[in-house]
């Protein structure tokens, strides 16, 4: 459809106000809210996701896009909770105690976002306990930590050996993330998965919740 693709275009373009009034047109014409988002919205980040991915465009591009799906994802919830639409799981995410870098797991959060699933950000400077009652309340299938100095790092130790002490490791995935890390790391603590970038995080929390 012309205006699917239109939306998606625009999107990446991060024309915020073109999105809405097409996202509006869409709807006023009938169109199903569920193919406005996965075939308009979603299509399009998933595109600055990959152009991202190949350094073909860079974090202010893509967050200007993020900034437009936002917008369109908003006025089409009433009428997706209305049709019934589900989101495709739960993630929390936040940057761990200590540490006040926001970008990358703002990024994350993002492309999480526009894979379709819910996302509970916690922000910065997040405690063990916190991500563990947020997972709890929100039912939340995914546990994404981030962290951007290496003195804050072991703080996801914490998150893990707290998801074990609560009894929820086994219904949860825990994702690390941040420029000190490695996969070497993520197992030595216990971790699920680790990602070098927000793409690819976003690829993994679907396989998860799939």
């Amino acid at each position: 459809m012309a205006i699917l693709e239109e939306i998606s275009g625009y999107l990446q373009k991060g024309r915020t106000k073109l999105v809405k009034q097409l996202v509006t047109q869409a709807l006023e014409e009938g169109m199903a809210p569920q193919a406005i988002l996965e075939d308009g919205l979603l299509s399009g980040m998933a595109i600055i996701g990959e152009k991202f991915k190949n350094n073909e465009v860079f974090v202010p591009e893509v967050l200007v896009a993020a900034r437009a799906m936002n917008a369109g994802t908003e006025l089409l919830k009433p009428h997706l909770m209305q049709a019934g639409v589900a989101a495709k799981g739960t993630a929390v995410i936040g940057t761990v105690k200590g540490d006040l870098h926001d970008i990358g797991k703002n990024l994350v959060k993002m492309m999480i976002e526009s894979k379709g699933l819910t996302v509970i950000d916690l922000g910065v400077d997040v405690g063990p306990e916190a991500f563990v009652q947020a997972a709890v309340e929100n039912n939340a299938q995914i546990v994404c930590c981030s962290a951007l100095l290496t003195t804050t790092m072991r703080e996801m130790k914490d998150v893990v050996d707290a998801c074990v002490s609560h009894g929820i490791r086994d219904k949860v995935k825990i994702m690390v993330g941040g420029a000190p890390l490695n996969q070497e790391f993520c197992d030595s603590i216990g971790a699920d998965c680790y990602t070098e970038d927000a793409t690819s995080a976003a690829e993994a929390a679907l396989a998860y919740v799939s």
